[in-house]
């Protein structure tokens, strides 16, 4: 097992985190891999460990508002799409070339992670050896099968609304993420009523962003995730048409766990083995 190793980051408007690293004495690549909404960077680690016994460096974002981070989100602290996309992931991308600079840079994440890695890569100037996509997907309720689309609408109306009456969202009370800022549910609430991807107060356009991107994509869900099934990944995958993805429908008997949400993170390998398959 590789040792686990600290980096200190700073973004450009002053917030502060760490990014957990796994790097092998022979990395051949790097990767950014990025959290689900609410989970802390170090739930990652044995997936981590997995990716780094095969010569990958992994190195873990912290979200704004988990685990290391300065901020914590309330009436005084929010952001969104923007300040996640423009300040904190180059942040954390300049400090992984700094880290170990010369190797082939890799993007992934899970869940909100790998929606928000899309539309970094979109924004994205240098060149991308790859995106891993876990879990993931459009939040759009159309992409969701019936009956429960239907009531995804409501969830997308009535959280932003929750979240700005208290000054943040009570995740873990209501059962969706954890302590999460008013304006980044607000970003997210957004794409899933309309399926447009757009970040408030930033000028770029994400959804074309994301048409430029033709780097490989291998993308995997689980066959018993209802919070990100196939469909919703398919129309995330639609967006970056250049891209060529792969789609990988992993079962439980496939993964040795329930193939749902979050289980896999505690059982990374075969996930580990899939993605490295099709990256060769």
């Amino acid at each position: 097992m590789n040792a686990t190793a600290r980096v200190s980051i700073t973004s450009a408007d002053g917030h502060q985190f760490e990014l957990l690293s796994h790097v092998p004495e022979q990395a051949t690549a790097s990767l950014l891999w990025l959290p689900a909404l609410g989970i802390a960077a170090r739930h990652y680690q044995p997936f981590a460990d997995a990716l780094a016994a095969k010569g990958i460096a992994v190195f873990l974002h912290e979200w704004r508002g988990n685990g290391s981070s300065s901020l914590r989100p309330n009436r005084h602290h929010d952001w969104g799409y923007k300040e996640l996309l423009q300040y904190d992931l180059p942040a954390a991308e300049a400090a992984i070339y700094a880290t170990i600079p010369g190797r082939p840079f890799r993007l992934g994440g899970h869940s909100l992670g790998g929606q928000l890695g899309c539309c970094y890569a979109g924004l994205r100037t240098g060149d991308l050896d790859a995106l891993w996509l876990i879990a993931s997907g459009t939040p759009w309720w159309r992409s969701f099968p019936a009956p429960r689309r239907y009531l995804l609408p409501l969830a997308y109306r009535f959280l932003p609304w929750l979240a700005q009456r208290l000054g943040a969202l009570p995740g873990r009370r209501v059962g969706f993420g954890g302590t999460e800022a008013r304006g980044l549910i607000h970003d997210w609430a957004r794409v899933g009523l309309s399926n447009h991807y757009a970040a408030r107060d930033l000028a770029n356009d994400l959804e074309a962003g994301m048409r430029t991107v033709s780097t490989p994509v291998s993308a995997i869900v689980f066959n018993r995730d209802w919070l990100a099934p196939a469909g919703s990944m398919q129309q995330l995958l639609a967006k970056m048409p250049a891209s060529k993805p792969m789609l990988h429908v992993l079962s439980s008997q496939q993964l040795g766990t329930r193939a749902d949400h979050f289980h896999w993170m505690k059982t990374p390998q075969q996930v580990a083995a899939t993605l490295l398959r099709h990256n060769d």
